[in-house]
């Protein structure tokens, strides 16, 4: 259907009352398009699962289910269809309750050619404001402007715990229009003292929104510093021109913490981390920062503290330790989602890193071994064949250590998570088959219940309603409703022609209260009522 066009879907139990609707108006000029029509509520709710209509017209009086209900239920499939009820019951109670369901409009029957049009008119202005809204670009950056700050400050977080890859840092920082060109740069952490907020008796986030503020305005503008709040500490990025200015930094920090005790009454201490060259270190640089703080229990608070002068020897240590774990994470992340591309890049990124990491012996092994625990981790989690994987009964460990270069492990390393991806890929197939399965054998089991619906059977699995329609209708080409009819449909013939129960009977026993109902269901998938349908058979015989 053009996707400038809006479906309608038409509900009344008077098939005359229906034709007279789609004559009286000009659908197509209008920008509509009749997708179907309904005579009862049931089916209704079923054609709008599948055929998900834009607009849906109503009579209120209809068997098996009226229109009110049909309302309410089309408001839990999707919020977003409109709906208008019209009905020949002129009482306040019915358009009180119409309103309750959040339906668009109510009119009256009969209903004359100019207020129907109307009534269509200013349902489509309102869808289409609702898209033009959707779909301005004025309003959509105006939107992406007031959030740029929640999603700066959501890239500085993830920036300091090392949650971003190297190739990915500086496409978001693009993205959220952040520039830290460097070339030098240095995690600050300010850390209240407790027990001064407390004697302050001012609430925790606002004495440091106060610390922040105050920071911003007293620290040196060359440092080009970026500052947020994380977790109880204001954390600071700063940007240092030459690695001889880390001194007057601190220097500068220093100042910073005792000004603050003066004007604030707060007392502060600013723990400096590591001085790095590159945004990829800057994990490295706050973990170094951190660390600083605690180290206020020996030189006190009230003072700036630089990792690198109280634990200098703990640098390259770090540098390894810390800054693998990410890449290795990445790629893992890249095996589960089956990114090929990606996964290519991650295993790049860790190989490239480790070609210059200028790793002794002892800590490239350390870093093989946690490289290898992930896999085995990830393989152990989705109950995989570690033989289909890696190919041999050989020690793998062995044989990685046998690699002769970063670029032979990439290499392996690409074959391996391939074969992770596509055994995770099968497991993946296999499970929807056989979660599908569990939900074709259930309506098997149970057909004959009344109640059974997409929301017991989903509560039954444990998952949501989208999910399980999207996944049931992609394995077996039916909705679930129509599934369940059709096999309710079947085990009716079969009861209808080797016994002599009557209709209601029958009805009952595959899950149909109505027999009237389970009759025009009947009569709607085999073209004739129960009873023809088993004269004609028997007749044939």
């Amino acid at each position: 259907m053009d996707n400038n066009r809006y479906s309608v879907l038409l509900v009344d139990d008077e098939e005359d009352i229906i034709r007279i609707i789609m004559k009286k108006l000009d659908w197509e000029s209008m920008g509509l398009t009749i997708i179907g029509h309904a005579a009862n509520g049931v089916e209704a709710l079923e054609m709008a699962e599948e055929l998900t209509p834009d607009i849906v017209m109503t009579d209120i009086k209809m068997p098996y289910m009226d229109g009110l209900t049909l309302c309410r239920k089309l408001k839990e499939l999707s919020r977003t269809i409109r709906v208008i009820i019209f009905s020949g019951f002129d009482e306040f109670e019915y358009a009180k309750e119409a309103i309750k369901m959040e339906a668009e409009e109510y009119l009256l029957k009969p209903v004359n050619a100019v207020e129907l049009k109307e009534v269509f008119e200013r349902v489509k202005n309102d869808l289409d404001q609702e898209r033009a809204e959707k779909r301005d670009t004025e309003k959509l950056k105006s939107y992406y402007m007031e959030s740029l700050p929640v999603l700066q400050e959501s890239l500085y977080m993830a920036l300091l715990e090392g949650r971003i890859t190297s190739g990915q840092i500086y496409k978001y920082m693009d993205t959220y229009q952040i520039r830290l060109p460097g070339p030098y740069y240095v995690v600050t952490v300010l850390h209240l003292s407790s027990q001064s907020v407390e004697e302050n008796g001012m609430d925790p986030f606002l004495m440091a929104m106060s610390v922040q503020k105050y920071a911003e305005e007293q620290t040196d503008r060359r440092w080009r510093s970026r500052f947020l709040i994380y977790l109880g500490d204001i954390i600071m990025i700063s940007q240092l021109s030459d690695k001889e200015e880390m001194l007057e930094y601190t220097n500068d920090l220093d100042r910073l913490c005792r000004m603050g005790n003066r004007v604030l009454n707060v007392r502060i201490t600013a723990g400096i981390g590591y001085l790095c060259n590159n945004l990829e270190q800057i994990p490295l640089s706050y973990q170094g920062a951190k660390q600083a703080v605690s180290y206020r229990v020996l030189y006190g608070n009230t003072r700036a503290i630089s990792i690198a002068d109280v634990e200098p020897a703990e640098r390259v240590e770090m540098n390894w330790e810390d800054a693998y774990s990410s890449y290795i994470q990445q790629i893992i992340k890249k095996v589960r989602v089956g990114e090929q591309q990606g996964l290519e890049d991650a295993i790049a990124e860790f190989t490239g890193w480790l070609s210059g990491a200028q790793l002794s012996m002892q800590q490239y092994r350390v870093v093989l071994m946690d490289l290898l625990a992930e896999l085995f981790r990830f393989i152990s989690s989705h109950q995989l064949n570690m033989e289909e994987i890696f190919g041999s009964s050989q020690d793998v460990y062995t044989k990685v250590l046998q690699l002769e270069s970063a670029e032979a492990l990439g290499s392996w390393l690409v074959k391996i998570c391939r074969n992770l991806q596509k055994a995770v890929t099968f497991e993946r197939q296999d499970t929807t088959k056989v979660f599908v399965q569990n939900a074709v054998e259930y309506v098997k089991e149970h057909y004959a219940d009344q109640d059974l619906s997409v929301e017991v059977i989903c509560k039954k699995l444990n998952v949501s309603s989208a999910y399980f329609s999207t996944i049931f209708k992609k394995e077996t080409g039916k909705t679930f409703v129509r599934f369940l009819t059709d096999y309710r449909m079947e085990q009716a013939v079969s009861l209808l022609m080797t016994g002599n129960d009557k209709t209601y009977m029958i009805a009952e026993k595959v899950g149909y209260a109505e027999p009237n109902y389970f009759s025009y269901v009947f009569k709607k998938q085999y073209g004739m009522s129960p009873s023809k349908y088993k004269a004609d058979r028997l007749e044939q015989k």
